[in-house]
């Protein structure tokens, strides 16, 4: 049998020899689609300059970026004066509290007699008080004696106090800094590094050669040390500053300033049910509640706010564009609206709502608004009204007439023959799109608001402009990937319903 197909094709081949002959893109399609796509890529590579661009990234700034998503650094400045007394400064917002004392600094003092310069506020104010009075001035004239005392200088003054002369910091298991008036040195994984400071030149001296994990970027200039995930240290002539990293989220449910502040679980949990009033106004579990929403680091009733703000800015767009577009897609649609030019309008008006992206309409509208949640709402309702539109129009001219047709055989209405012939076909789809969108627009609310539309992602975009607050950045992307995940949830089981179809 075999035999004979062969022989038959053999003599189709002989009679039509151009029927079965293979063209030359049919025996040869698979390499050139490789070939195309290898060269596709090389010129890729070479026009945005990948392999340079891999090369000179900073991984290392990379990597302390994704730290900073989960934890949160100290920031104590180590001053030294001239006279060789050191103090230690914190900034004003730090997380560790008022009267900070942390076991991984450890700190020797002494008594010193030192001679304390006049407060320089104190001199400015005195400066423009002892100048003479102008001519066209309504304050008196002060007394000679009281011109003097004003003019003369403030003296400096001796007093004996307890300062730091040497400190020791430790940022992990194998590094730490040792802070000494006139010298530094910064120990990793068993390497030293030595630094001489000279106050008078300012100007930190690095002795012995320069490890990959220290920079100096010019002679005599400060030093950057970095210890990895433990922190780094910038020292310069009279100053050292600390940044030591702990794992974590700091401060997250009491900031310094509540009185739960630090509070262990048990003793916590005992203050709130049975200890006494901590504000004689409420009691102590609403005080907590008050101090959690209203923390000051992490803000957390705000953030809830514009995360709501986003949600309803997503829904209330997503609404009214499907409310607009619905009657606009059967005029579109050319099996309902036999009016070419009315078709043709409309489908124009669809390209044009949805052809400019929804962060241009939203930059637009918060010219026009002002930044707030209505710019948002405009823009999804603009953008979403030309795709929904499009989408239900091409839905419209696909049904199966024969339903609509059997309505009006009937002697239906017009109107009637549209609600009971062509919306039963199209409302599943039409909703189905509709909640695909409001899922999708939850997310794009988030974009559009770091332009000054509204809801958290303007919050998301000034936590990033600080550059320092990232784990407020990261606890805000959980939180808008929380909502996108249930809302994702939610409306793929509505789609399942409306469709008919199980997952």
């Amino acid at each position: 049998m075999s035999m004979t197909n062969t022989a038959e094709l053999n003599r189709l081949a002989a009679r039509y020899p151009h029927v079965l002959e293979r063209s030359l893109w049919q025996r040869f399609r698979v390499p050139i689609s490789v070939g195309l796509l290898v060269v596709y890529l090389s010129f890729s590579w070479w026009f945005f300059a990948f392999g340079k661009t891999i090369s000179e990234a900073n991984w290392g700034i990379a990597g302390n970026y994704l730290a900073d998503w989960v934890s949160f650094e100290i920031r104590p400045d180590f001053e030294i004066a001239a006279d060789g007394a050191i103090s230690i400064v914190y900034s004003r917002f730090d997380p560790i509290g008022p009267n900070p004392n942390p076991d991984w600094i450890n700190a020797q003092r002494k008594n010193m007699t030192r001679t304390v310069a006049a407060d320089a506020a104190t001199q400015s104010a005195a400066a423009p008080a002892a100048k003479a009075p102008s001519a066209f001035s309504f304050m008196p004239k002060p007394a000679d004696g009281a011109a003097a005392a004003i003019a003369a200088p403030a003296t400096p003054s001796t007093v004996t106090e307890e300062v730091i002369t040497q400190a020791t910091v430790t940022l992990g298991s194998a590094a730490h800094v040792e802070i000494t008036p006139d010298r530094v040195t910064l120990v990793r994984r068993g390497e030293s590094i030595d630094l001489s400071l000279d106050h008078a030149g300012d100007t930190v001296t690095l002795n012995g050669a320069k490890p990959d994990w220290v920079d100096q970027r010019s002679a005599g200039g400060r030093v950057v040390a970095y210890f990895g995930f433990a922190g780094w240290v910038e020292v310069s002539a009279d100053r050292v500053r600390i940044r030591k990293r702990f794992l974590g989220w700091e401060n997250f449910v009491f900031d310094t300033n509540s009185p739960f502040f630090n509070m262990p679980i048990s003793k916590l949990t005992d203050t709130i049910v049975s200890g006494d009033r901590i504000d004689p106004k409420m009691s102590n579990l609403a005080l907590a509640w008050n101090n959690f929403l209203y923390n000051a680091s992490w803000q957390h009733l705000d953030v809830w706010t514009k995360l709501l703000q986003t949600i309803v800015m997503a829904f209330v767009g997503t609404l009214f564009a499907m409310l607009v577009a619905f009657p606009l897609s059967f005029i579109a649609a050319r099996n309902i609206t036999r009016n070419r030019p009315v078709n043709q309008v409309t489908k124009r008006l669809f390209d044009f709502l949805r052809s400019v992206d929804m962060l241009i309409w939203a930059l637009f509208f918060t010219r026009a608004f002002g930044p707030g949640p209505l710019a948002g709402i405009s823009a999804i309702f603009f953008t979403d009204t030309g795709t929904l539109g499009k989408l239900y129009s091409e839905a419209l001219e696909n049904i199966d007439d024969k339903q609509r047709e059997g309505v009006k055989s009937v002697g239906a209405p017009a109107i009637a023959v549209q609600r009971y012939g062509v919306v039963p076909q199209v409302l599943p789809v039409f909703a189905s799109q509709a909640l695909y969108f409001w899922e999708s627009n939850t997310r794009s609310a988030t974009i559009i608001g770091a332009v000054g539309a509204g809801g958290i992602g303007l919050k998301l975009w000034e936590a990033m402009r600080t550059n320092s607050d990232w784990e407020n950045v990261a606890y805000m992307v959980l939180l808008i990937l929380l909502v996108v995940f249930v809302f994702d949830a939610i409306s793929n089981s509505l789609r399942s319903r409306l469709m008919g179809t199980k997952h």
